[in-house]
């Protein structure tokens, strides 16, 4: 269990979009929205534990047009982001009025709760990598003999649970700098590097197989 859960850490801590779309969030609506995305990750990932502990995810990769076609709406859905967070980045730099600490950006390109929860969710759920490492990574931790579900439910319970410790940590230390990463200049660059790295991450994405 420890090597699974220092492995599991070790993955998790690895940038990727939905870290990107953390700290895009965290930017623009502070912590609350930030946490909200992360719960949105969550959810998508329970969507790729319920499938490979139901099997789902091997037909899924077994299926070489059901796996392309996930892994072409997940990378067309990062590219979309990317260039929404692009567009943003020059909206922020507008709304400075010189004085980078008269304004901390938080309200600018907030969305909805709502709206924070479907990134997050989308994030996860559409990424066929996900799918990949369940079906991989997992089965080298399970029983050889006997039922594996409750192993299997176990060990995502771990790697939910980590993830939930380690992007609250990382949300928490990105409203903690705000004041300084909020200011517009400074905003907009970060939401420019994000722009690009969710492009990037989508490219990346297209090249996957199973």
């Amino acid at each position: 269990m420890l090597t699974f859960a220092a492995a599991c850490l070790v993955l998790i801590m690895i940038p990727g979009p939905d870290q990107a779309l953390m700290t895009r969030n965290a930017l623009a609506g502070g912590r609350r929205a930030g946490l909200l995305t992360m719960l949105g990750g969550v959810l998508g990932l329970s969507i790729h534990v319920s499938a490979a502990a139901l099997g789902i995810s091997a037909l899924l990769l077994a299926s070489t047009t059901a796996f392309t076609a996930l892994k072409v709406v997940g990378a067309a859905y990062l590219v979309w982001m990317g260039i929404a967070t692009l567009r943003g980045s020059r909206h922020t730099l507008r709304e400075g009025t010189g004085d980078d600490d008269a304004t901390d950006g938080r309200a600018a390109g907030a969305g909805t709760a709502g709206q924070m929860l479907r990134q997050g969710f989308l994030s996860n759920a559409l990424n066929p990598k996900v799918a990949l490492f369940f079906v991989t990574f997992l089965p080298q931790f399970l029983p050889s003999q006997g039922s594996v579900l409750p192993r299997a439910l176990l060990l995502s319970l771990v790697f939910a649970l980590l993830y939930l410790l380690w992007f609250s940590l990382y949300v928490f230390s990105v409203d903690r700098l705000g004041r300084v990463l909020r200011r517009p200049r400074v905003r907009a660059r970060i939401e420019q590097v994000t722009g690009v790295l969710l492009i990037g991450f989508a490219a990346r994405l297209a090249f996957v197989s199973p």
